[in-house]
């Protein structure tokens, strides 16, 4: 007869231990569990974790480290890795004029771009707002409570286009002590220095509190490797499509017709088995706001390139057909003299960035298989997502539709962005009234 256990009180190293003695001992976890309350986690770790490079071990223990006051630039630096899970404050929910701006260079000049797109940012929302109102007026059986908050999370959709990349923000990264090695590896050599330095402030603090999980030995030829691998590839080069969408795939569409009753038959909100990955790929190329290619990072299974974020492709229209017409005027002057200032600032791309606000359009390149492709579509579709993606996921619906007649999908195709719903996208507190 089968038992079932659940030990949630145990750090990540006993627990890491615990799991591990499955693979060496046919006892029931209840004799572990009374072995590692005797021996501790320490003594184990060191010798088949890091001794015996059994790293898998590793992959048992789980920790969640809270890291604030970074740039969105670092942000997205960390969260570039196909197993990373947590959250991040969000730019559509939150008031962002009080944040601190990584400076990297520090100068009067730098100091006045970021200033110029930070006033534009603070000293506008509440005439966006009004504007915003008497675009969609309330309804007379919609809550004003839940239209105000809709309201202003629109009003924080449109400027938030104008933050640039320099800005601060806070998240959490819940990892397994393997893969924290693994990326962390990785990030002591990014191109930033601010990551680099965020890279090995998390280090220390993991040093500190697993020491058997974090003594790695280093060796010349493999750091040389990863140096090699972060700082040249980090971000792609690539030329961006001249239309702006580009959809290719390898997938063969007579290789689906031994699945026509899954995939005709699937309901809305469920995904495809995950075996169909293995019929290939859909490749996506194409033009978005660095503020919405955020959202689609966040999808994890698949590839998702990190954009070098300039001000090459120009600045995304969606931000600016939602300001009323004379801010419209104050925005594009803004932004043809700040790109000026920017391609003048003496240092390189990569520090560029953090300048460039959050609404310049990136060369997105997004790989996935077919249920990843149909998952992303459906979901990027919803009216509560942000518009400029949303018009994206259009685009990608279109893609799958066209090349394979036989899916059937569940996409919001309705062109009409406006949900009061997201009003109601919050996290309060509950009270016994």
């Amino acid at each position: 007869m089968s038992k079932i256990f659940i030990y949630d009180e145990f750090n990540p190293e006993d627990n890491a231990m615990l799991q591990a003695l499955y693979s060496r001992s046919a006892s029931s976890v209840e004799e572990h569990v009374d072995r590692v309350r005797s021996s501790g986690s320490g003594k184990f770790m060191e010798r088949f974790y890091v001794g015996y490079g059994h790293s898998s071990i590793a992959d048992c223990g789980s920790t969640t480290i809270f890291i604030e006051g970074i740039s969105i630039l670092a942000d997205k630096a960390i969260q570039d890795w196909p197993l990373y899970s947590g959250q991040e404050t969000s730019t559509r929910y939150i008031d962002m004029s009080k944040q601190d701006i990584i400076d990297p260079i520090d100068n009067d000049v730098s100091k006045q771009i970021l200033n110029d797109w930070m006033e534009f940012y603070t000293n506008n929302g509440e005439e966006v707002k009004e504007y915003i109102k008497s675009s969609y007026p309330r309804g007379p059986e919609e809550n004003k409570n839940l239209y105000e908050k809709a309201i202003a999370a629109r009003s924080f959709d449109i400027l938030r286009g104008f933050l640039p990349a320099g800005i601060t923000t806070q998240l959490s990264w819940h990892t397994n002590l393997r893969q924290a090695w693994d990326k962390l590896a990785l990030l002591r050599y990014h191109p930033l220095v601010e990551t680099r330095e965020i890279a090995k402030n998390i280090l220390n603090e993991l040093r500190a509190k697993y020491p058997h999980s974090f003594c790695h030995k280093e060796y010349e030829k493999q750091e040389a490797y990863w140096k090699q691998s972060t700082v040249g590839y980090t971000y792609h080069n690539s030329v961006a499509p001249k239309d702006g969408y580009q959809f290719s795939t390898d997938i063969k569409t007579e290789d689906l017709e031994s699945y026509r009753e899954l995939l005709e038959t699937r309901p809305e909100k469920t995904n495809l088995p995950l075996f169909l990955a293995d019929l290939g790929l859909n490749k996506f190329n194409f033009l978005l706001d660095f503020g919405s290619f955020r959202d689609l990072q966040r999808h994890r299974n698949g590839s998702c390139r990190m954009p070098l974020l300039t001000t090459e492709y120009g600045f995304n229209k969606w931000y600016l057909n939602q300001l009323p017409s004379n801010l419209q005027e104050q925005a594009k002057a803004l932004i043809a003299k700040q790109v000026d200032k920017i391609k003048n600032l003496d240092v390189s791309p990569e520090k560029k960035q953090y300048y460039v606000p959050l609404g310049f359009n990136v060369n997105v390149k997004i790989s996935y298989g077919l249920p990843a492709s149909i998952y992303v579509t459906e979901l990027r579709t919803g009216k509560l997502v942000h518009p400029s993606l949303r018009k994206v996921a259009h685009l990608m619906h279109n893609s799958l539709a066209t090349n394979f007649p036989i899916l059937k999908l569940h996409s919001d195709l309705e062109q009409d962005d406006w949900d009061i719903r997201r009003g109601g996208q919050d996290i309060i507190e509950k009270t016994n009234e």
